[in-house]
């Protein structure tokens, strides 16, 4: 992916179900994509002009969700390893239940430096004790039971460094 550079910045969303009605990305979170030098989209764009729109502002990494439709699930992996600045990070949709998740995940991808997820809308970063981590950026456009729509940011250096934004 994202190989030779020794600082890597990745803008992470997920769930933005668009179009829908006149919702759109938030300024913020726009200017925040454009700045990236990845962007990664953890599932449930909806419709294949998302992923375009996406790929208009910057290199993407993303995944199918259980909404997309057909042409986007034809276009995009169930999931995906991104290699950024020697840390690698798998990004699926949905992982599972709450409980035993970090555990679960960390068997899945024994390769991931840390696993990138969505489905839920609900933002979560956990750390093992090895230092293995999963992330939920939340959503930009849905936050459902939420206080704030969010997305996030992380930084691939000598570590991940991974950070919720709320965008209103």
């Amino acid at each position: 992916m994202i190989e030779g550079q020794l600082t890597v910045e990745l803008a992470i969303i997920s769930d933005t179900h668009l179009p829908r009605g006149s919702r759109r990305l938030p300024a913020a979170c726009l200017t925040r994509l454009e700045r990236a030098d990845l962007i990664i989209h953890a599932g449930d764009l909806s419709r294949l002009e998302v992923l375009e729109e996406l790929r208009s502002l910057g290199e993407v990494v993303a995944v199918h969700g259980n909404v997309d439709e057909p042409r986007v699930r034809e276009a995009l992996p169930e999931a995906a390893l991104v290699s950024a600045a020697g840390r690698r990070i798998a990004v699926i949709h949905d992982a599972g239940p709450a409980r035993n998740r970090l555990e679960r995940l960390r068997a899945r991808f024994p390769e991931a430096d840390a696993v990138v997820f969505g489905h839920s809308h609900i933002p979560l970063h956990e750390r093992a004790p090895d230092g293995f981590q999963i992330f939920n950026p939340g959503s930009p456009t849905d936050r459902r039971r939420q206080p704030h729509h969010t997305m996030g940011l992380c930084r691939a250096a000598d570590q991940l460094t991974f950070r919720l934004v709320e965008l209103d």
